[in-house]
């Protein structure tokens, strides 16, 4: 299980602690009565230096520019209700699904996209949840890989992830079980021996991990990662472009080398979700085309991820580039770009 999750100022390491201004103090409670946390690891915590615009610091630490209201904003940025398949499945896409195992994190990211979701933490999957999911799964074969998501799976102890895995596994022998998580970083000695070992008993499974700038890379996360690959599970990862933590091309191009150094496989670059209250973190499309131009001409083809959005309301995961911008408009959000998605409709995103 994981450590003692910090909820409070007082609990923060004691430079991070005094760091705190009033304000962020007084806005933590604020948002707390919104149903938003304030929560972090021991760990990830460590990690932060009190200067506020650290990078650490802000993937947890508030903002009074959550509070801003934003047009474009979606409680479901992603249109996942659309694709429901029963409570805690989505089948948006043809060859994969998304089990929505997980209904605590290890921690709050500010700029969490299923910060609706999490507002009223669900527990894990209950036997009765996953009976539909297990149904559907041994009735769609198309349906080749289960991505393991939520809030975090790795919130779970292990035997509830092995009684999970185990389930899904007698529904489907061959499908490929997608663990993500951003436990590596927050809090790797949750990714033990042990949990390791308990992971490659369920190949084909691979790893899913969130990682957004380098010094999320300490050495007990580079040694969690670099045994899981050891034992013989793929670790991809993902990374949210964030404006004023990732937004320069020689700060991913270093994470991105360093997570090749372990052995691990950089996946995509996501462009900012449209979740309420996280508009402060999006980094104008244009520029992040831009920068992942600069990305490419500093990595190599096995140290570059695929830059790409997920068309807000539902339209899919689509690359960026400037070729897919079919245009422009007023909308009545405001001026936005119109995204082509791949059944050749246009889809709105803030300009």
């Amino acid at each position: 299980m994981t450590r003692a999750i910090i909820t409070s100022v007082g609990e923060l390491p004691p430079p991070l602690a005094a760091s705190v201004s009033m304000e962020e103090r007084e806005l933590i409670e604020k948002l707390k009565k919104n149903g938003l946390p304030f929560a972090v690891t021991p760990h990830f915590a460590s990690l932060a230096k009190p200067d506020a615009d650290d990078p650490i610091r802000r993937q947890f630490m508030p903002s009074p520019l959550e509070l801003r209201d934003d047009p474009f904003a979606l409680n479901d940025p992603l249109g996942e209700a659309q694709y429901r398949l029963a409570s805690r499945l989505v089948h948006q896409y043809h060859d994969r699904a998304l089990l929505l195992a997980g209904g605590t994190c290890a921690g709050f990211c500010r700029y969490c996209f299923r910060r609706a979701w999490l507002r009223a933490p669900a527990g894990f999957i209950s036997a009765q949840d996953l009976e539909p999911v297990l149904s559907s799964l041994a009735s769609r074969p198309a349906i080749r890989e289960i991505l393991v998501s939520g809030g975090d799976p790795l919130t779970a102890g292990n035997g509830e992830l092995a009684d999970l895995f185990s389930k899904i596994r007698r529904a489907r022998p061959d499908i490929c079980i997608r663990l993500c998580t951003r436990i590596p970083v927050t809090n790797p000695h949750r990714l033990d021996g042990e949990t390791i070992a308990l992971l490659a008993q369920f190949k084909p499974l691979r790893i899913a991990a969130h990682i957004n700038h380098p010094q999320e890379l300490a050495p007990a996360a580079q040694n969690a990662l670099a045994s899981a690959v050891e034992a013989g599970i793929p670790v991809f990862t993902q990374t949210v472009l964030l404006r004023g933590i990732n937004d320069n091309a020689h700060t991913l191009a270093a994470l991105f080398r360093d997570c090749r150094d372990l052995g691990l496989s950089p996946y995509y670059l996501f462009q900012l979700d449209l979740a309420p209250g996280t508009a402060h973190f999006r980094v104008p499309l244009k520029q992040g085309i831009s920068l992942y131009r600069e990305l490419e001409s500093l990595t190599g083809e096995d140290a570059l991820p695929a830059y790409a959005v997920d068309l807000p309301g539902g339209g899919g995961k689509i690359r960026l580039s400037e070729r897919v911008i079919a245009g422009e408009k007023d909308s009545q959000c405001g001026r936005a770009y119109l995204l082509k998605g791949a059944d050749g409709r246009l889809w709105e995103y803030p300009a």
